[in-house]
């Protein structure tokens, strides 16, 4: 365990409080005009997915447990969770939904990810801050609508509904932000 100042979290970090591990799963460092900036957490508890929300003083002391974080490529969804693999021993770790959570639509085979491990148990994963899928259902372009107008409605191929501008039609490739599905460009490929 080591102390570090609450402002320097980051998300997949973790965390002891009251001789429990907690996951970070949200970071926020609030400097209000009046008053002591805080540092906002929304953590998850290790044991049994507790959710709990702490604040701090961004220089208030926080003990950080030693977490082996490693690169390990995806390659499965079963019964069992998401199997992933270290690329330099080739061994297989098996991650349980509840780690995965709200990232599991951006999941691709193949794709590089940080799996942090405590003690041999995968505790938390941070995917690429980008990803391209494609476009499968969108509304068709109205004449006349500029560039720089307005978003519409899209179907991305892994199911997640996002906005893109007026020219992406189905079957386009797209990059998008891992954290929330925003659009970011065009696929270059």
């Amino acid at each position: 365990m080591v102390k570090v100042i609450a402002s320097s979290l980051r998300k997949g970090n973790v965390v002891e409080k009251d001789g429990k591990l907690y996951v970070i799963l949200f970071a926020e460092n609030i400097h209000p005009g009046k008053g002591t900036p805080v540092t906002q957490l929304d953590m998850r508890r290790i044991g049994d997915g507790v959710k709990v929300s702490e604040r701090y003083r961004t220089t208030e002391q926080v003990e950080r447990a030693y977490v082996e974080e490693r690169e390990h490529t995806f390659l499965y969804r079963d019964g069992e969770g998401f199997h992933f693999m270290n690329p330099e021993t080739y061994d297989q770790v098996a991650v349980s939904e509840g780690v995965v959570g709200d990232m599991a639509p951006y999941l691709l085979e193949g794709m590089a990810v940080q799996l942090s491990q405590f003690n041999g148990i995968a505790i938390s994963l941070v995917l690429p801050q980008r990803a391209t899928f494609e476009v499968v259902e969108t509304e068709p372009t109205t004449k006349g609508q500029t560039a720089s107008s307005s978003y519409k409605p899209a179907v991305l191929s892994n199911g997640v509904r996002t906005l893109v501008p007026p020219h992406i039609a189905p079957g386009t490739r797209v990059v998008v932000m891992t954290a929330d599905g925003a659009y970011v460009e065009r696929a270059k490929d």
